[in-house]
């Protein structure tokens, strides 16, 4: 072998390795992210209570601070995801991770539930940035095999989910809750420098593949109707429990830093949940695992309201993997229910309507909430689970194995 030879192998290998580390650093670089902004719209239910003493909030008044950030980032998802055709997705997503960053900064400086809420507004459209461009950057980084790497990022988000609020509760006994939201911008803002440095651009080219390379295997059966609302009403059930069980366990006896424990318990179990039931809906089916979690999530709901204080914080590990696993099983399911070059749309509407119901479905929850008290409520998101499972056995005629059922 030449000297010539010998010195071109590495020039002729580095792209290739190259090539490896993108799609590594990609879902390195989203998972980080997406952890911040799941933790950004779950400490909310942190701060429910402490606003409502403040600022002399009813439910409904509550539910509809907790909306206003969800709505900003669900109505500009489809916006963003049309403007990513002409900015590249990384910069998009640096953007709006310092714009939620932004909001929180806000929110710590206001002084009034009107300033509070353009605070909420502004943070959750830096949010509407993150899921479908994140999505649509790991799935073009890995192609065909994008499923294994997108159930990681969906997972990072049920650690941020896990920690950032627990965080929050924490700071919470040290110091005021406008200073502690001040340093959880900080992080936003952290982390948006890592965006910069870290992800590498998404590209316009990867559109063009994308279509060929996205993995639909049961195009034009049609059925996604029934997915979304699946999905819409799996988000109401998950939203609406959350925003009343820092009430309910007050109610029941809870501290402050109790409180964050038990959320962090729930969404640890919300992330297990995103594995396990991943696992069993690919050997017993999608349909079979949909009913599996909604029945669960109807019955420990329940089991939450009537029993005491610690049982019931024991229990919500367990909620949180019937809360969570469902959308993990119909995440998986739109490429089926999808052409492939219509995957990334697919997938814009689908978080669209499914955070759409998260903002929305709270606030018809909180007005009930102050008709018929929390308990009552609570009970409306438990029936709200049982009235997904007709809907999943319409679903089981589209899926290409009938979904298991």
């Amino acid at each position: 072998m030449s000297p010539s030879n010998f010195l071109s192998r590495p020039q002729a290998l580095a792209p290739d390795a190259v090539s490896l580390s993108k799609p590594r650093r990609t879902l390195a670089a989203t998972g980080i992210n997406h952890a911040l902004h799941d933790g950004y719209t779950d400490l909310i239910y942190v701060l429910l209570p402490i606003w409502q003493g403040e600022f002399a909030l009813s439910y409904g008044l509550l539910a509809i601070m907790r909306g206003l950030y969800s709505v900003a980032m669900a109505g500009l998802q489809i916006p963003i995801s049309h403007l990513a055709e002409r900015i590249d997705g990384k910069i998009l997503l640096a953007l709006g991770t310092m714009v939620a960053a932004l909001g929180y900064v806000l929110a710590g400086l206001s002084g009034s539930v009107v300033g509070l809420g353009l605070a909420l507004l502004v943070s959750g459209a830096g949010a509407s940035t993150q899921h479908p461009l994140a999505s649509a950057a790991v799935s073009r980084a890995y192609g065909q095999a994008a499923r294994g790497p997108l159930g990681i990022y969906n997972f990072s988000g049920d650690l941020g989910k896990a920690t950032l609020p627990a965080l929050t509760a924490m700071l919470l006994v040290i110091v005021s809750w406008r200073h502690a939201l001040l340093l959880i911008a900080l992080m936003g803002l952290l982390v948006a420098l890592c965006l910069a440095l870290l992800m590498p651009t998404v590209g316009k080219d990867f559109a063009q593949t994308s279509a060929v390379t996205t993995h639909g295997t049961n195009p034009g059966r049609g059925g996604f109707s029934w997915l979304l609302a699946i999905g819409i009403l799996d988000s109401a059930v998950r939203m609406g429990f959350l925003t009343f069980l820092p009430f309910l366990l007050r109610d029941k006896g809870a501290s402050l830093p109790t409180s964050g424990v038990a959320l962090a318990m729930l969404f640890i179990g919300g992330a297990a949940g995103k594995f396990t039931c991943g696992w069993l809906g690919a050997r017993i089916g999608t349909i079979r695992t949909v009913l599996l979690t909604e029945g669960g999530t109807a019955a420990l709901i329940v089991a939450v309201l009537l029993l005491p204080l610690i049982p019931a914080i024991i229990v919500l590990p367990l909620l949180g993997v019937m809360l969570n696993g469902t959308s993990s099983v119909l995440y998986g399911t739109v490429p089926e229910l999808t052409s492939p070059d219509r995957t990334e749309r697919a997938f814009a509407l689908f978080y669209t309507g499914t955070i759409g119901s998260g903002a929305t479905a709270p606030v018809l929850y909180g007005l009930l909430g102050d008709s018929l008290g929390p308990t009552l409520a609570t009970v409306a998101t438990a029936a709200t689970a049982l009235a997904i499972c007709p809907l999943a056995l319409l679903l089981g005629s589209h899926l290409a194995d009938g979904g298991g059922a």
